[in-house]
């Protein structure tokens, strides 16, 4: 991966690996301490009367998410990051740039949470949404309108796992007078900068890889656009859903390991799907990385390696496959992802119920499709886990 890099000189120049332990991270110059130190202040001492030394408010600026918001934009290629208390603030702050009248084009199979979003609370502020294949660019074209304001695409998608083209709709949102954000939460900016392809906004659940150790909630948006950086922070202000010291610092000790973490998710992940694939209670796997995936030669033209998230077609009825995810004990039953431990869920009953069932099928997000975070785990017992299961479903 050495064209990780950027050309700013010193850390900057550094090679991603490197960049994710040093960059926004010098020694405290009082103490010497290595770590960012937690700053748990609300407000800093004056010089005089709006004479301050960078640090006013901790909702406006604090300096562990400042060190934070530094080190993500250098792993995103970016110049400026804004961080939030979750992902959905993150994201939200997205769509705090949109005015009524708006119209969104989106991926049909995105998270459901964003879907939520979108459909339920932006909705009643004239803010149209259409969900297309993104994958389809033709479609994409034809819902853009005179008022689209916004293409959101995720990439890889949750959970299909389809692999967007950043460069192509990134060039049909510019076109379109529009931005392009993209969630880059599954591949994180270790497989994928989607700055580099012409994307405008980069948005990452900071609760899923970064953090890696399912122990914080948080999310980000990354930009390399200083004018787009200033409307993101003042809604970032005047909202208020910004991080506590304590979960920047703890987001900080995640990004250290990053790259270890995911090669290792990676090697998990492509291993258990080419053994998913040739199993024969197992109907279709949703993996980048396997051949016969639809986008596999644009996935490895646009990311670095495949990523650690998969699902999978159980071959049997509803009930087998609720019971193939109750059954596993290496793998926990449990929304989210992200984390060094397997994770295992039902998308059309936990993280994508939101969606109406008529629109999920028709998106092919069937009822037993099964996703699973690949953890860090010995592969071969994530193997047998998984045999043990398939196999109670079977009784």
């Amino acid at each position: 991966m050495d064209d990780q890099r950027r050309t700013d000189g010193g850390i900057d120049d550094a090679r991603i690996e490197t960049r994710a332990i040093h960059a926004g991270q010098e020694p405290d110059p009082e103490t010497g301490a290595l770590m960012t130190p937690i700053h748990a202040n609300s407000t800093y001492e004056q010089d005089g009367p709006g004479d301050h030394r960078g640090f006013e408010y901790s909702r406006t600026g604090n300096p562990t998410r400042t060190d934070l918001e530094e080190n993500l934009a250098s792993l995103e290629s970016g110049s400026h990051a804004r961080c939030f208390a979750s992902g959905m603030g993150a994201i939200n702050t997205v769509l705090n740039l949109l005015s009524a009248g708006d119209h969104v084009v989106a991926g049909d199979d995105v998270y459901g949470g964003t879907h939520r979003i979108l459909t339920q609370v932006y909705d009643q502020y004239d803010i149209e949404t259409t969900f297309v294949d993104t994958t389809d660019l033709d479609a994409v074209r034809e819902a853009v309108r005179e008022e689209t304001a916004l293409i959101w695409i995720e990439t890889p998608t949750n959970p299909l796992m389809n692999v967007n083209d950043i460069a192509a709709l990134s060039s049909i949102a510019a076109d379109a007078d529009a931005l392009c954000a993209v969630d880059n939460t599954f591949a994180t900016p270790y497989l994928q900068r989607p700055l580099e392809h012409g994307a405008d906004i980069v948005v990452q659940s900071l609760t899923k890889y970064l953090g890696g150790h399912s122990d914080v909630i948080g999310g980000a948006l990354i930009v390399d656009d200083a004018d787009l950086d200033e409307r993101l922070g003042f809604y970032q202000n005047s909202v208020g859903a910004t991080p506590g010291p304590f979960d920047c610092f703890l987001v900080l000790r995640g990004t250290k390991t990053l790259p270890v973490r995911m090669d290792r998710h990676c090697e998990n992940a492509a291993a258990l799907a080419e053994w998913l694939d040739a199993h024969e209670d197992v109907d279709r796997v949703y993996y980048p990385g396997l051949d016969s995936h639809p986008q596999h030669e644009l996935a490895a033209e646009q990311m670095d390696d495949f990523g650690g998230m998969l699902s999978f077609a159980f071959d049997g009825t509803l009930e087998e496959a609720s019971t193939v995810v109750r059954e596993t004990e290496v793998f926990t039953l449990a929304e989210s992802l992200g984390g060094v431990e397997s994770l295992i869920e039902q998308p059309a009953a936990m993280t994508h119920a939101a969606i109406p069932r008529e629109e999920r099928l028709a998106a092919g997000l069937t009822d037993g499709l099964i996703r699973v975070s690949v953890g860090i785990e010995h592969i071969e017992d994530l193997k047998k886990d998984l045999q043990t299961a398939f196999e109670a479903a079977r009784e």
